[in-house]
């Protein structure tokens, strides 16, 4: 699964390199590229499932721009994620550095709200990983419709230092001149995560098992291959 998402990777860098070059200069309706002049264009702010931060942004015409941006922090959920009957509450933290292009298929159309569609396709470094917590109060935990002693379970599950392929949908019109608004769905590949379990119980013989079966469902699980992402934020543009 590494060795895809690093093919995809390579392949959706190569397609923003082509495009973002194709021209050595474009001008029309007050937009201008220059591949010797690479100051950005805009700023944006952000929050969303892949936590809080900013990205830098570039427009090449009125059609093709690109965003260089990192979110990042702390977001936790109450009860958000079930895994073989298990609930757990889950602690994020976020270290997501991405590139994308945003392909504007009606950049140049008279109507702002045509204008402000774009389709998304980039590359994330990502370094993430959730804290799992699952606790009963006094009643013990059922994994995968079995009774277990454990009164816990605790661990975590990671995506370290890999780079996974994007693709997204989004909504950017302007306000005005110079600001604006933006959202966005869309997913990252990112290959199957590691997780690891502890768990606290008085039949250790009988639970461990089960706990390291529920493991690798984890770690196998197709549903966790992918990253969603969903965010929303605003710009501004010189």
């Amino acid at each position: 699964m590494k060795t895809l998402s690093t093919i995809l990777a390579a392949a959706v860098l190569t397609a923003i390199a082509g495009t973002a070059m194709a021209d050595d200069a474009v001008v029309q309706d007050g937009y201008a590229f220059d591949r010797n002049q690479l100051l950005p264009t805009g700023v944006r702010a952000e929050v969303g499932t892949t936590g809080y931060g900013g990205a830098l942004l570039w427009t090449a015409n009125p059609y093709v721009g690109l965003a260089l941006g990192y979110n990042g922090g702390d977001i936790s959920w109450s009860d958000d994620l079930s895994v073989d009957g298990v609930k757990y509450d889950v602690d994020m933290d976020n270290k997501l550095a991405y590139l994308n292009a945003e392909i504007r298929p009606w950049g140049a159309s008279e109507n702002r709200w045509a204008q402000a569609v774009y389709m998304a396709a980039g590359v994330g470094y990502l370094d993430n990983e959730y804290e799992l917590t699952s606790r009963t109060g006094s009643g013990t935990i059922e994994i995968d419709g079995n009774e277990t002693s454990f009164t816990s379970v605790n661990g975590k599950v990671s995506y370290d230092n890999d780079i996974a392929p994007y693709l997204g949908l989004g909504f950017a019109p302007k306000i005005n001149k110079n600001w604006g608004v933006f959202g966005e769905v869309g997913a990252y590949y990112a290959g199957n995560p590691q997780a690891t379990l502890t768990g606290v119980t008085t039949d250790p013989a009988a639970d461990l098992p089960l706990l390291a079966d529920h493991e690798r469902n984890i770690e196998q699980d197709d549903e966790y291959e992918w990253l969603p992402v969903a965010k929303l934020g605003v710009s501004y543009h010189w």
